[in-house]
């Protein structure tokens, strides 16, 4: 997991994934046109989406597709999810204190 939140800190990866997840898959030629960097710039972002699990690769002629893997996001939502229910007990809980006193 902290190697996806590491992945999403960057705002061109998660502009990457919002063009994945709309098309499903593209290769770094048509997400550098889509996202407006250089390819090699892209080639790198996908570099570190795939070392998270984000995205896996395969070759399609001399191009290389790339196709989104929602699980690691739906894996790190969950978790913040979950750790968003305890923070929010845990603040009714202070509230309801402070009201009482």
């Amino acid at each position: 997991m902290t190697a996806v939140l590491d992945a999403l800190a960057d705002p061109r990866r998660r502009e990457i994934i919002d063009v994945m997840a709309r098309s499903g898959q593209a290769t770094a030629t048509t997400l550098a046109a889509e996202v407006d960097v250089s390819r090699q710039a892209i080639a790198k972002h996908l570099g570190v989406l795939a070392d998270a699990g984000l995205v896996a690769s395969a070759r399609q002629g001399r191009e290389v597709l790339y196709v989104l893997r929602p699980a690691p996001l739906e894996a790190t939502a969950r978790w913040m999810k979950d750790a968003a229910a305890v923070w929010d007990r845990r603040l009714d809980a202070l509230k309801r204190a402070a009201e009482e006193s």
